[in-house]
């Protein structure tokens, strides 16, 4: 493996070196998680749903963080082995696992990935169990045990890498810090729901919700890890740190705009979602001042139609929001690609981080 990255990595082609990584975290996932769930299996043979679960839920997925710990590694050169990086970075799908179980509970999603939500699949198990109690409730409770154990299981992933000792002990509090940062992102995520900001401040608060939840734990914390694993000297740490904000805030802006607009089919996710759930964007925020008292009316039902969704759409549009939410992405991306241009970052990283970027921020899905 450790020849072929080299190859890779000279070619100068991120699309081939990407497809390189996200093929090594699959295979390094799946085996991790296969290993785990035979582990939860011997304790008890009852927690067998709970491991096909996670192995299920962990085998699909866009592998942005631990493509962005890679590249963070290779824009700090790059040493050492790179199936014990390889394995580090993966550990951070687990924590991806963990938030995503435990953000469907939150906004009570139904679909994720292109398939039912973890909840929603222990509900219908206890259902059709016929077992004793509210199915419902039982599908909560045991997804947020799912998610914990994600986050158990995050940690062993990381601890049994194949890092030596100096190396986790730099990596270790950068991947807590991140843990923080994204768990205090979410909070302030569903407080802006419950208590909204006043006009004045809600693209401020918004925009500190994506720093923290998106931002922060999407990119500059993966590439701050894969940097840690390198041994980077801070000039490159600051820089990739700088563009990981830029480029995550671009990345949870788009998320924005799919959020409302995106595709169903691409996105994975029921259309309109965001609406239903009342998310405070910075789509919402940059919307409502140029909007009537009652022109988001339905903003926040979990029962809102297909119809009230369109109508939402149109208002949205028509305040000019997705224009401006636009031109906030190419700002972002700009910054983020001139953090990286001076010669703290290797080439290679360089082009990287450009396509990774750019992936990041004008997807469609």
């Amino acid at each position: 493996m450790e020849s072929q990255r080299i190859e890779l990595a000279a070619s100068n082609d991120p699309v081939t070196l990407f497809a390189h990584v996200r093929r090594a975290v699959d295979g390094a996932v799946e085996q991790f998680l296969n290993s785990a769930a035979v582990a939860l299996i011997t304790i008890d043979a009852a927690l067998s749903p709970i491991a096909t679960e996670l192995v299920e839920f962990a085998a699909t997925g866009k592998r942005i963080r631990p493509l962005f710990g890679y590249c963070g590694w290779l824009a700090a050169g790059g040493p050492g082995d790179e199936s014990a990086v390889i394995r580090s970075v993966a550990a951070l799908e687990l924590v991806q696992v963990a938030a995503l179980i435990h953000d469907d509970i939150i906004d009570d999603s139904e679909s994720r990935r292109g398939r039912r939500t973890t909840h929603v699949g222990f509900e219908q198990l206890h259902r059709h169990a016929g077992w004793a109690g509210d199915s419902a409730k039982f599908g909560d409770s045991a997804a947020i045990i799912a998610g914990d154990l994600a986050l158990v299981f995050a940690d062993r992933m990381l601890h049994e890498s194949g890092l030596d000792t100096p190396t986790l002990s730099r990596v270790r509090p950068v991947f807590d810090q991140m843990r923080l940062e994204v768990m205090s992102g979410q909070y302030l995520d569903i407080l802006a729901q419950a208590h909204p900001a006043s006009p004045a401040d809600a693209l401020r608060a918004a925009l500190n919700v994506a720093r923290l939840k998106s931002a922060s734990y999407t990119v500059a914390r993966p590439l701050h890890i894969g940097a840690a694993i390198a041994d980077a000297r801070q000039s490159t740490v600051a820089a990739l740190l700088e563009y990981g904000e830029h480029i995550g805030i671009a990345f949870q802006l788009r998320d924005d705009l799919l959020g409302v607009f995106g595709d169903p089919t691409q996105t994975g996710k029921p259309a309109g979602d965001d609406l239903r759930e009342g998310k405070r964007t910075a789509l919402i925020a940059l919307a409502q001042p140029h909007l009537a008292a009652d022109d988001l009316n339905g903003f926040g039902d979990p029962d809102l139609a297909a119809d009230d969704v369109d109508r939402l759409r149109l208002v949205i549009t028509g305040s000019g929001a997705p224009e401006k939410v636009e031109k906030l992405i190419s700002e972002h991306a700009v910054q983020a690609y001139q953090a990286i241009a001076g010669p703290h970052i290797t080439d290679v990283g360089r082009t990287a981080l450009h396509e990774l970027g750019t992936n990041a921020t004008a997807r469609a899905t």
